[in-house]
């Protein structure tokens, strides 16, 4: 802990590179991705604070819409569609994924009932030819493509879709690589980017 506190100290020893993130924020894009540590989106992406609005839940879940029962998730991918006017959505899983994992391998999750609830809630069993694959790539892909998918039944994504206003990806990032790969809807296939 204490390196995060010293590095967190010297941090705010910089406040003319921050001054102009207090008039507001208008980021281009919404990266909804895991809660994992190794998965770091402004360091993937080479963001800078304020360039992107980012959504982190176990396993980069994107529940259904349902008005009657908000969630945190959805009100965040409101607001960054509603309110900051976002111009693209990226889906970022990653491989070695947890929570994906634990749901092809069909793990007891008994001694963590929130995180059992959540994931059967909000995930759909992915395809996986290999439950015993660590790296759980082809889970974690087809995965993804089902969050993406999930978003489209937003109403006002799909309206924002149809008026060609939003973008929406898919990424699979390898954490033992570094490499991102991005789905390609012609061929169905992940390519790296």
């Amino acid at each position: 802990m204490q390196p995060l506190i010293d590095n967190a100290r010297m941090f705010g020893q910089r406040p003319e590179e921050f001054a102009r993130l207090a008039e507001g924020q208008s980021p281009d894009v919404l990266f909804i991705t895991c809660s994992d540590s190794r998965v770091v989106p402004a360091l993937i992406t080479g963001a800078r604070p304020g360039e992107l609005f980012e959504l982190r839940t176990a396993g980069n879940i994107v529940p259904p819409h349902a008005l009657e029962h908000p969630t945190s998730e959805a009100a965040t991918i409101e607001y960054a569609v509603e309110v900051l006017g976002v111009k693209d959505i990226v889906v970022c899983g990653h491989s070695h994924c947890g929570a994906v994992g634990a749901v092809v391998r069909g793990d007891d999750l008994a001694a963590v009932p929130a995180v059992r609830d959540w994931l059967a809630h909000a995930a759909e069993e992915p395809k996986c030819e290999d439950p015993a694959d660590p790296t759980v790539a082809e889970a974690v892909q087809n995965h993804v493509l089902t969050q993406v998918l999930r978003l489209r039944s937003y109403p006002f994504i799909e309206r924002r879709l149809a008026e060609g206003r939003l973008g929406l990806h898919a990424w699979f990032y390898e954490v033992h690589t570094g490499t991102v790969w991005q789905h390609h809807a012609e061929t169905d296939t992940f390519e790296t980017l």
